[in-house]
């Protein structure tokens, strides 16, 4: 019984790896700083990016995905920051100086 929960979960494992795979990412910036207070990203972006977006946060420690719900250049909501900006986020987890974000494409 026990190896057939293991092959079943093994089953499981290689569907969700498949399907990580079909996931499109666009490299949109590096995190720059972390405010753990407020929990707000500075992101210094190489893309585009708008609220809206799909967005997936990756590093050695952190990994994962949300939608951009604001952004704020210089304490100013702008519904989009272009290559270039250091835009600040809301995000739901603890993020990294060093930590790249992506736009998930789906």
């Amino acid at each position: 019984m026990e190896r057939q929960t293991l092959r079943e979960s093994a089953l499981v494992n290689d569907w969700a790896k498949k399907e990580d795979a079909k996931m499109e990412k666009k490299e949109l910036g590096k995190i720059t700083h972390y405010f753990g207070k407020i929990g707000v990203a500075i992101i210094r972006l190489s893309d585009a990016m708008k609220v809206g977006d799909k967005i997936s946060i990756e590093g050695a420690h952190t990994n994962f995905e949300q939608m951009i719900e604001s952004i704020q250049i210089e304490h100013q909501s702008i519904p989009e920051a272009k290559a270039g900006d250091d835009a600040g986020i809301k995000v739901k987890e603890k993020v990294r100086e060093g930590d790249t974000v992506y736009k998930v494409i789906e």
